[in-house]
């Protein structure tokens, strides 16, 4: 039994070996608590029977008739059409090229660094004083046309981050309120609300912006008045930060209450989500850090044609490329979910230098030019484990058994290596290298959203630009705690992710003893 136990720990310590750069086993933000889920694959579970191509006979209640249903799905090519397009099950091993970039911090900071000097890499001063700049410019020309407003005078800097400072707020004490800090109620906090008072913070509130009035020559884009913001956002982090070789493609859990979340149905959590946008990042799977952003609006005119597009599978096509154009050249590996994953894609990336390993859906993927028998479900038994692969130059599919069948797709791992996959309650379970590298990257992902959701800012303005705009501070802010992670001030005092958001919102107060030392 000792023997056993050791044998299953010295498989756990060479599966963590492979991943030495990520941390799996670390808490990002500095706090205990269970990680997402058991299912290593972020909240996907094996293809449904509505979900896939399976190899029974049905009825045609009409003609009487029976007729097989093993087409496969659309796209998809015929046993003889693949081997004639070069898929076989003769596999090869191969090796992706060394990553050809640094990673990491990119400058140094001091042991005596505060929150607001992280915070500042992503939004420094001269970006706050455009939004005091903006801000008054609408209030004046706000007024010029609807009668004056006695109780205004124009915001300066410090008032400007006193505000920044308020709205963050509600990421800490999660309240979606921000005028609760002036009531009586639970939520007050009388501390902070000395600052400024109501009265004021809503003048502010009301006049608000980034960009006040739409260029001449900037189009008809959306998102005009938070575009330079974005622009700028996206700049700093890429100066800032070089993220590892291995990287994430998705959606951020952005939504609602952590609360809300976790206790309701997928049905419900659909009818709740009303925002008119999505949001796509790519992240660091070794430190949680994103890297880039990329915002699509649902309705309207957005950029690079991406509105006219209805076809999910080709747009985010379009969204992953958009996401990974800085990666060209780099030998960098992509993971992607099911609505990205495709064969066309990858095969364009691999041109580029890019390698991906994305999960496959028979009903979310573009299935186009893959085999259709890697595809279909069959009815005999299959045991825990058991795997499946087809090869096309450096690029496999992958079917795995674990309780329902997976399908993979990767040109970043050979199939030819083995990798291992542990739980806790049923042991080691054998899976080929590029799921177990899927598992463990989405993992990490997935428990950095899980903190992440706590720590969005709760303010909900009505305006899509607004709630964009917060939502990339909120993102700024969580980059920024990365950093500081990452630094030396964080080994002179040990801030939690709550802690950091409390200590930034006193420095944006410009409330004394904030200093990350004391």
């Amino acid at each position: 039994m000792a023997e056993c136990g050791r044998r299953g720990l010295s498989l756990l310590e060479e599966a963590r070996s492979r991943y030495e750069s990520l941390q799996i086993s670390d808490d990002v933000f500095g706090e205990s608590g269970d990680d997402s889920s058991e299912n290593p694959f972020y909240s996907t579970t094996g293809d449904s029977n509505s979900d896939n191509y399976t190899e029974t006979n049905t009825v045609d209640a009409r003609a009487g008739e029976t007729r097989s249903q093993s087409c496969g799905p659309p796209g998809s090519v015929s046993n003889g059409q693949a081997q004639e397009e070069g898929w076989s099950d003769t596999l090869q091993d191969f090796s992706v090229p060394h990553y050809q970039d640094t990673h990491g911090p990119t400058q140094k900071m001091p042991a005596n660094a505060t929150a607001m000097d992280f915070f500042q890499l992503f939004v420094p001063d001269n970006v706050i004083q455009n939004m005091v700049t903006q801000t008054n410019m609408y209030a004046k020309k706000y007024q010029e046309r609807f009668g004056s407003d006695e109780g205004w005078t124009n915001v300066t800097l410090a008032e400007m981050k006193a505000f920044l400072g308020y709205v963050t707020s509600t990421s800490v004490n999660r309240c979606e309120s921000v005028l609760s800090i002036w009531s009586s109620g639970f939520f007050s906090n009388r501390s902070i609300a000395l600052k400024m008072s109501q009265a004021r913070f809503e003048k502010i509130l009301k006049y608000f912006h980034v960009v006040a009035f739409r260029s001449s020559h900037g189009g008809s884009q959306g998102l005009y008045k938070i575009q330079p913001f974005l622009d700028s956002l996206q700049q700093s982090f890429s100066s800032t930060f070089r993220p590892s070789q291995t990287q994430v493609l998705h959606e951020p859990l952005i939504d609602e209450d952590p609360v809300f979340i976790t206790t309701c149905t997928e049905r419900e959590l659909r009818k709740r989500k009303k925002r008119k946008f999505s949001l796509w990042v790519r992240q660091c799977s070794a430190t949680g850090f994103i890297g880039q952003i990329y915002v699509h609006l649902k309705e309207g005119p957005g950029p690079d044609g991406l509105d006219t597009l209805k076809n999910k599978p080709q747009l985010h096509s379009l969204v992953a490329k958009q996401l990974c154009q800085n990666l060209a050249g780099r030998n960098a590996i992509i993971f992607t979910g099911p609505s990205i994953t495709s064969l066309n894609l990858f095969q364009e990336f691999e041109k580029q230098g890019i390698y991906g390993c994305g999960l496959l859906s028979t009903r979310k993927s573009d299935c186009t030019g893959l085999p259709q028998s890697m595809l279909i479900n069959t009815e005999a038994p299959q045991q825990r484990g058991q795997s499946h692969i087809k090869m096309r130059g450096n690029t496999s599919i992958i079917n795995w058994y674990n309780k329902g069948n997976f399908r993979f797709l990767s040109n970043a791992y050979s199939p030819t290596k083995e990798g291992v996959i542990i739980k806790r309650k049923s042991g080691e379970i054998p899976c080929p290298l590029a799921v177990e590298a899927f598992a463990a990257h989405l993992s990490y992902i997935c428990k950095y959203d899980d903190k992440y959701s706590k720590y969005f800012i709760f303010h909900k303005p009505n305006k899509t630009w607004q709630q964009v705009f917060w939502l990339t501070i909120s993102i700024a802010i969580n980059n920024a705690y990365i950093l500081y992670k990452m630094s030396d001030a964080y080994h002179v005092k040990r801030y939690s992710r709550a802690q950091f958001g409390e200590r930034l919102v006193k420095e944006l107060l410009d409330m004394d003893d904030c200093s990350p030392t004391q």
